[in-house]
């Protein structure tokens, strides 16, 4: 009986809901001491003075740790560019400058109050454009000694550029029937996981182990030894239960400081974020502004597009953003057809708290901007705008921008779909005043990243899969992985065990992000099941006397097929494999296969191509308070292609949660920033979506499998956000005919576009 197609349980729900878990922030070790963290108060300085002497004399004090013991420079993936502690320039409030570990909270925070600090004031650099003007001022003087591990156009402000072009872009706009131009600004959007950043560090035999909640420990690990100026095999990353991460806990942050003062200190320590540093510090999605130009001939068909997206890097590339840049290109190009392209993606300097990954990374605001700027040319060209975005999107065997044939595209089928749950002629001719809908599709990526699994059979016949996957709540670990292996190798889910993650135990593990938990890891996982399972087939034939071939694994058993009376138990197996062949183990290895592409084409992109592409539609119906401007979203419907439904239930969970928060973004959030400090410190200001918020959501799941992918499988945790804020904001400009250029669509914004519109329709005299 196959338990792949199954929503079975997740194996660590009891855990979490009786509260047994022991989550990062709850993680300690006896005689841990306390850290705090001298932040800069200003964003942008020189260090004139520092003096720590004080502050090491007092009482319980055992370490303090300045940018003289992080000697190294770090950066996400790409751009090196980021130090642990500022070493001789401040660059946003909220810096670190120093850290201090003591026995008590209380002697801990009088030491950071004895540290001396001085400095010279710089002109603060906030604005993205201002940022690139000529005379700016440079945030980095130094960028040119910055390693990178790809040549890219960087200079200046300009921390990096990505940029694609295909075809001939000026001879299309030469013979437009129309050209449309717009402009649209969106927020920095913070994660929000319930649980803050945590670890713990300690210093032994020479080798910094950590345990802190991150979704790649892979990465910490290799952040860490660069800041510290050491081996990557110098550190061990050990992950406990994790609180919510949503790309948020991909960098390293807590953890070099914890392990410098651990060594200093000779004493495990422990340091855990306040809501207002989690806010403050702890990477956003980034602001961006998004400009598009597009020519089109008269039925619609888009001939030509020009980009410019401008995206906030904050002080450095300590978040994904540089990695990404490449992503809006793609994102903006890999859904409908557009032979001639040119877009630009600019990664920028600002005196603000460094940006980082958010479910959907660059996708969220390139999908909204494109598909506003869809139905601005649906109405000036007075089409329909499903049947504009029927005309245009792309079919199978058709390619997108970059070059990468599409062969499995399957927007038109997710349309399709949609309208069967929602039909759009029966919507928009029922439409009443302040009553808006909207469908979009969209292509979207599963990280490709590399996985390695090692799966070995127990002496009493359960399996173990020892991998370094983070469980971020997605279920790719708690069920997925399992579900997986225990199709494979015949036994019950619940006697499929994987132990925690940790980088000395496990090969390398590209990371819980991009949806690649259960496709990668579970891939690597399957390969090495396959292993196993020729193994055990080969001891049992011995056993049973009967050719590997005419054995099948069912229920935990290797059983003759046709002959239900000759079977042996998998733990008779295991045992007389270790005394014959030897235990039964094997390691599996995963990465995604070359996908063709233009390389010629891209300039600056570390993502060239969209592995393991899936394809969806989102419709939503709005209404409007006329009284207040506040948006309702009364229905929803998201059509999904997950490649093999895994376990469905597990797969509605994720939609559910990536819609929430695609409300979020489109409606409420905005992490604002007033003189390079964050206004929101806590969540009191910062408005989250409730469950008061969110619809009933429609879910309908297609299986349209990836070849390379797991049984099937493609990504499923990420692209439930991205169409969100595009679909609701194109319900909203259907609802009250006018459009708004920028999220979250609040009810002041809103409400003034309602009397905007109706000053145009009835003048003042």
């Amino acid at each position: 009986m196959t338990v792949v197609g199954t929503s079975v349980r997740r194996a660590d729900g009891d855990a979490k809901v009786r509260g047994t878990a022991v989550y990062g922030m709850d993680y300690t070790e006896p005689g841990a001491l306390v850290v705090r963290v001298l932040r800069s108060s200003v964003p942008a300085a020189r260090i004139t003075r520092l003096d720590t002497s004080r502050a090491e004399k007092i009482p319980g004090v055992r370490a303090v740790a300045t940018a003289a013991d992080t000697p190294g420079l770090s950066g996400m993936l790409v751009l090196k560019d980021q130090t642990v502690f500022a070493r001789d320039e401040i660059r946003y409030v909220g810096e670190p400058i120093a850290a201090v570990a003591a026995d008590t909270t209380e002697q801990a925070d009088a030491a950071i109050a004895a540290i001396e600090l001085e400095v010279d004031p710089l002109e603060p650099v906030y604005d993205l454009e201002a940022a690139l003007a000529d005379d700016a001022r440079v945030i980095h003087p130094d960028w040119e000694s910055y390693e990178s591990l790809l040549d890219g156009p960087r200079g200046g402000n300009l921390a990096w550029e990505a940029r694609v072009e295909q075809g001939d872009v000026e001879a299309a706009f030469a013979s437009a029937h129309l050209v449309v131009e717009d402009e649209y600004r969106t927020p920095r959007q913070h994660q929000c996981s319930i649980e803050p950043h945590a670890a713990v560090a300690r210093y032994e035999q020479g080798r910094y182990i950590v345990h802190t909640p991150t979704q790649f420990p892979f990465l910490v690990r290799g952040r860490v030894a660069e800041l510290l100026g050491v081996r990557p095999s110098d550190v061990r990353v050990v992950v406990p239960t994790i609180g919510g991460g949503f790309g948020g806990k991909l960098d390293a942050m807590l953890e070099p400081m914890a392990c410098v003062l651990a060594r200093k200190a000779g004493r495990p320590v422990r340091v855990v974020n306040s809501r207002a540093e989690e806010q403050a510090t702890c990477g956003p999605r980034e602001n961006a502004i998004v400009r598009l130009r597009t020519a089109v001939a008269k039925d619609g068909t888009i001939l030509a597009q020009e980009g410019v997206i401008l995206c906030d890097n904050g002080a450095n590339s300590s978040g994904e953003t540089v990695a990404c840049a490449n992503l809006a290109p793609l994102a903006l190009g890999g859904t409908y057809r557009i032979p001639s392209a040119c877009y630009v993606s600019k990664v920028v300097y600002t005196n603000t708290a460094p940006t980082a990954a958010f479910r959907g990374v660059n996708g969220n605001y390139c999908v909204f901007a494109q598909e506003m700027h869809l139905d601005h040319i649906a109405r000036e060209l007075e089409i329909d705008r499903r049947e504009l975005r029927l005309r245009n999107v792309l079919k199978a065997g058709e390619q997108m921008v970059n070059g990468q044939q599409l062969d499995d595209a399957f927007l038109e089928q997710a349309l399709a779909k949609a309208d069967e749950i929602a039909p759009w002629d029966e919507l928009t001719a029922a439409r009443r005043p302040l009553r808006g809908v909207a469908v979009v599709p969209m292509t979207w990526i599963t990280n490709p990243g590399p996985s390695g699994a090692t799966v070995k059979l127990g002496e009493d016949g359960t399996v173990t899969v020892t991998c370094a996957a983070a469980e971020i709540g997605t279920g790719g670990v708690a069920t997925g992985i399992r579900q997986i292996v225990a199709d494979e190798l015949g036994v019950p889910f619940e006697d499929v065990l994987v132990t925690p993650a940790d980088t000395d135990a496990a090969g390398y593990d590209h990371g819980a992000q991009g949806s690649r938990t259960t496709f990668g890891t579970g891939s690597a996982a399957l390969d090495a099941a396959a292993q196993v399972r020729e193994q055990v087939l080969d001891v049992a034939g011995g056993m049973l006397e009967a050719s590997p071939e005419d054995l099948e694994l069912v229920d935990g058993h290797v059983g003759v097929v046709g002959a239900p009376g000759r079977r042996v138990s998998l733990a008779a197996v295991a045992a007389t494999a270790m005394w014959s062949s030897g235990p039964i183990s094997a390691a599996g290895k995963f990465v995604a296969p070359p996908v063709p592409f233009d390389a010629g084409c891209m300039v600056g992109a570390a993502f060239t191509h969209f592995s393991a592409a899936s394809y969806h539609a989102h419709l939503a119906e709005v209404e409007i308070d006329p009284d207040t401007g506040r948006v309702w979203v009364t229905r929803y419907v998201v059509v999904q292609d997950v490649g093999r439904a895994i376990n469905p239930q597990m797969i509605e969970g994720q939609i559910q949660g990536g819609v929430a928060q695609g409300i979020g973004y489109a409606l409420y959030e905005n992490l604002r920033i007033s003189d390079g400090v964050v206004v929101d410190s806590g969540l009191e200001t910062y408005r989250l979506p409730t469950a008061l918020d969110v619809p009933p959501i429609e879910i309908a799941i297609l299986e349209n499998p990836c070849p390379y992918g797991p049984l099937g499988a493609k990504g499923v945790a990420e692209p439930s956000i991205i169409p969100v804020a595009a679909v609701i904001g194109c319900a909203v400009a259907d609802a009250i005919g006018t459009p708004l250029q920028s999220l979250p669509l609040t009810p002041f914004d809103v409400l003034a576009a309602l009397r905007h519109r109706d000053q145009e329709i009835t003048p003042r005299d």
